[in-house]
């Protein structure tokens, strides 16, 4: 489960949903939208990172990764979001929304990142039950796999649509940012857009 999670997420998702189940006992896999979500500042694409505390390596199971508060990540990405969507036109109907995902501490990042895309859900009018994973399993057979689909890293996405970004007029259209701009963006109308 990917902490804001991008566009392009949403639209797998959506043609998955309902049998949609979320990986929690693999190695958690470092660079990945697990714990970071892009979106569209006046400078152009922002990478927002929640800090982890460092574990045993590679060794750590998705559901086991704590978060750390060693600096004021919170302040800073809630700080971010407001600079880079208070002109948008649904940011204020959001706003107090996703205000205390940025002022609760929460111990591990799955609990976080599964409170906030139910957040997500509701504010789109998704129904999707929350499912994990109890044990790791390599392959699925039968099933379609996508935990290695969405590469942090990699730029690299299907053909996108453009929306109306709020500062896509310095650099163009940005595809597959964080849920959150097509949400702050378009509001209700973002399920659509999906």
């Amino acid at each position: 489960m990917f902490y804001l999670p991008p566009v392009e997420y949403f639209t797998q998702l959506m043609a998955f949903k309902p049998n949609v189940v979320f990986e929690a006992q693999e190695h958690f896999p470092k660079q990945t939208y697990r714990n970071r979500a892009n979106v569209y500042s006046p400078d152009g694409l922002l990478n927002l990172v929640v800090p982890v505390i460092k574990g045993s390596k590679n060794h750590t199971k998705t559901c086991d990764v704590k978060i750390s508060y060693d600096f004021r990540w919170q302040r800073l990405h809630w700080m971010s979001l407001q600079a880079c969507y208070r002109r948008s036109a649904y940011f204020e109907y959001y706003e107090n929304d996703f205000a205390p995902f940025y002022e609760k501490r929460y111990e591990y990042l799955l609990d976080y990142n599964r409170e906030l895309f139910e957040l997500i859900l509701r504010l789109m009018k998704i129904k999707l039950e929350v499912k994990f994973t109890e044990d790791y399993e390599p392959t699925y057979n039968g099933l379609t796999d996508l935990r290695g689909a969405f590469n942090a890293k990699s730029q690299k996405v299907t053909e996108q649509k453009p929306y109306f970004q709020v500062f896509e007029e310095r650099k163009g259209f940005l595809p597959n940012l964080s849920i959150v701009d097509l949400l702050f963006n378009q509001g209700p109308q973002a399920i659509n857009y999906l």
